[in-house]
């Protein structure tokens, strides 16, 4: 990764030509959890979560790759905590790895509770899609990002061989 050498730090990277910084390839999107969508408990039920992650990761990747991608790939879900009706889901998709036309994107749920300004993680989705061209590389600036992408890779090799991830 191109650094400055001035100084040894994230902060001094340099964006390598066809690139895109990590902190820019994010998509947000909120949803009130209406009645309609519960299920047999009275919660919201859970493909309707999957629904709004896949399309907003979807969404992302479209934005990121400028074509219409196709889906790969959707690891395994886990989910962490229900999501009562009329919460408020905050969901946030993050290109977190790139390669060739691939594009691994990264969707994290969280409810927030409007009383007691509390965010409480409900799912962390992994979906792999496919651009029609190949994509920049996604390049992170910080620590976190680092991690982000590591995680990312991951899955990504994971789902390129077949595997799961634990």
């Amino acid at each position: 990764m191109p650094v400055s050498y001035r100084t040894v730090s994230f902060r001094s990277r340099v964006l390598p030509p066809n690139s895109v910084w990590m902190e820019d390839a994010k998509l947000k999107g909120l949803e009130i959890c209406h009645p309609q969508e519960r299920n047999i408990f009275n919660r919201i039920f859970g493909g309707f979560l999957m629904r709004k992650a896949y399309e907003l990761g979807w969404a992302n990747a479209c934005a990121y790759g400028g074509s219409r991608p196709y889906l790969v790939a959707v690891d395994d879900i886990l989910f962490q905590k229900p999501v009562e009706v009329g919460s408020l889901l905050l969901l946030s998709s993050q290109v977190c790895y790139t390669e060739e036309t691939y594009i691994q994107v990264r969707v994290h749920t969280e409810v927030f509770d409007a009383m007691t300004r509390q965010h409480n993680t409900t799912n962390v989705f992994h979906f792999t899609f496919c651009s029609q061209e190949e994509v920049p590389q996604v390049v992170p600036k910080s620590y976190g990002e680092s991690m982000l992408y590591l995680d990312g890779k991951r899955h990504f090799d994971l789902t390129m061989k077949g595997g799961t991830v634990a």
